[in-house]
Formats: C-alpha cells, sequence, structure tokens
C-alpha cells in the first residue's frame, strides 16, 4: 500500500524524533577548552596554557580579554595527584608544571565597574586596587590542594588552594593593580602596580563568593628589578597580604573551580570547563 508522500515525510520525521537523542535537536551549547590529564602516567598530556587559566575570565565579574606574545610556547601539564581519605573526610595534592616561554595576559575591562559606581567616583573617592590584570610569564611549577568531605560515599569539595611556587620556585603568576580616580570629567588610573601572586583560595560557604589572594612580592610598575627593590617588595607583599581583602567572584565561577578541584581529586582523566561569558576574545566550543 502506498501513502501520499506528505504522510510519508511526516511518518519519517516522527521517527527521527523518537530515535535521536533530544540534545541533538537542539544545537549543543557552547563549552569552555577540555584539560587532559596523565598524572606523570603514559603519554604526557600537555595543554594549552589558556586551558589551564581558562578560569580567570569564569570567576571575574568584569568582561576579560587574553592576550599572548606572537611566539608563545606555554603549555601546562597535571605529573602527579595523591589523595587520602580517613573515610568521613579526604585531603588531594595534584602538582602541575608550566612549560614554555612567552607571555599570556588576561586583561580586565573596568566599563561596568566604573559605570556601577559612578557616584563614588563623582563624590571624590577613588576605587582603589583595582584588579587590571592577571599574567603568566615564562616557566614555573605548581599544586592543587583540595580538601574536602564524603557524606553516604559521595565527595563534596570544601577548599582549593591552587599554588604558583612549588618545588622551590618562584611564582611565575603576577597581578596588576590600580585605583581608578575622575577628575574633571575624565578617568585616570593611577598607583599602579604589580604584584607576585603564590596562592588563589576557594572556598565552599554561605555568603557571596570571594577568592582570597597571597602574595609574594608588591612593587610599583615602574619600579626596578634590583635585589633592594626585589627586597622592599617582599617586605611589602607580606604586609599586603594582612591588608588585600578577598576578591569578589562569580558564582558559577566558583562551583567551576570546585568542579575542578573534584575532577582531581577523584583522578579523572579529563574536564571541560564550562563557557566563559565575559571571555571577549574567546571562541566558543561546541562538543
Amino acid at each position: 500500500m502506498l501513502f501520499p508522500l506528505p504522510r510519508l515525510w511526516t511518518g519519517l520525521l516522527i521517527l527521527f524524533a523518537l530515535f535521536m537523542p533530544a540534545g541533538r535537536l537542539l544545537q549543543a551549547k557552547p563549552t569552555g577548552p577540555t584539560l587532559q590529564f596523565d598524572y606523570g602516567a603514559g603519554k604526557p598530556a600537555p595543554n594549552p596554557l589558556g586551558y589551564f587559566m581558562y578560569f580567570v575570565p569564569l570567576i571575574s565579574p568584569e568582561q576579560v580579554s587574553v592576550v599572548t606574545n606572537a611566539s608563545n610556547t606555554q603549555c601546562a601539564r597535571v605529573i602527579s595527584c595523591l589523595c587520602h581519605t580517613n573515610g568521613a573526610a579526604f585531603h588531594a595534592v595534584c602538582e602541575f608544571d608550566f612549560l614554555g616561554d612567552g607571555l599570556q595576559r588576561s586583561v580586565f575591562d573596568h566599563a561596568s565597574i566604573i559605570q556601577r559606581r559612578t557616584k563614588e567616583l563623582q563624590a571624590g573617592k577613588p576605587l582603589a586596587h583595582q584588579l587590571a590584570a592577571i599574567s603568566v610569564q615564562g616557566a614555573g611549577s605548581g599544586s592543587l590542594e583540595i580538601d574536602g568531605t564524603l557524606a553516604n560515599g559521595r565527595p563534596a569539595i570544601a577548599e582549593m588552594r591552587l599554588r604558583f611556587n612549588s618545588r622551590g620556585h618562584p611564582s611565575p603568576v603576577s597581578v596588576d593593580l590600580h585605583d581608578i580616580t575622575l577628575r574633571n570629567g575624565a578617568i585616570y588610573y593611577e598607583n599602579e602596580t604589580v604584584a607576585r601572586v603564590n596562592t588563589l583560595t576557594f572556598r565552599q560557604k554561605a555568603g557571596p563568593p570571594k577568592m582570597e589572594v597571597s602574595l609574594a612580592s608588591v612593587k610599583r610598575a615602574d619600579a626596578g628589578n634590583s635585589h633592594w627593590q626585589n627586597f622592599v617588595g617582599g617586605l611589602k607583599g607580606a604586609a599586603a597580604n594582612f591588608l588585600l581583602p578577598p576578591l569578589s567572584i562569580t558564582t558559577n565561577g566558583q562551583q567551576a573551580m570546585m568542579d575542578f578541584g573534584l575532577a582531581l581529586a577523584l583522578a579523572r582523566p579529563a574536564f571541560t570547563f564550562p563557557f566563559a561569558e565575559r571571555l571577549q576574545n574567546g571562541p566558543a566550543i561546541t562538543p
């Protein structure tokens, strides 16, 4: 028996809808990059440095652009991960290396914060210690220290510390800070400083999410690199650790870091970051 052509096409479309996975009927949502982990076993799995540092635009409340030098060869590799548990809690330490040469900078756009806090600026109050950029210069070694709990066999991350100065190597990560002021209707960026970062700490707790920053040194952006200037910068860094308040981060960015830490603690072979909507020049990655 022959069916009329319109009825035939209708039947085929119904069968297609029934057997095709629901997700395929909708456009796939973009994701962030996928990090591959080998934990020092088998074939090394280096990742572009931008994949590892993709958390920066995820945690940022402001728009971010990432720039690198033309001959950049920087990459990241997780080389080991050890996890210990007593049945109620666990502690994991995962070591990583930054390899290669070059400079990567995540630059923050202050247009939105200036707009949100215009009244403060108009009243003559500067916006102090605003984060202008996060940079990674060259190579280095670091670790992720992950603490969590186990409830009914289900792990949950309580705290993650991202250290950039492991195994006797100085941190290759620095932040640029400056004050934003308004004078005669024009915006000025003043008191520019560069601070070397040792540790970023993320905690799962009630209230707006924050990131704690531990500094190795703080210097003016135009300071030199003499032993004396580095010594003074180290003293300022120690003092700044008692003065620098935790930085506000996005809720989805904090959750991404918790998920990242859990993937490492469970020794999973890969982790995919969610899509960073505030990354201005990053391509969307679709599965």
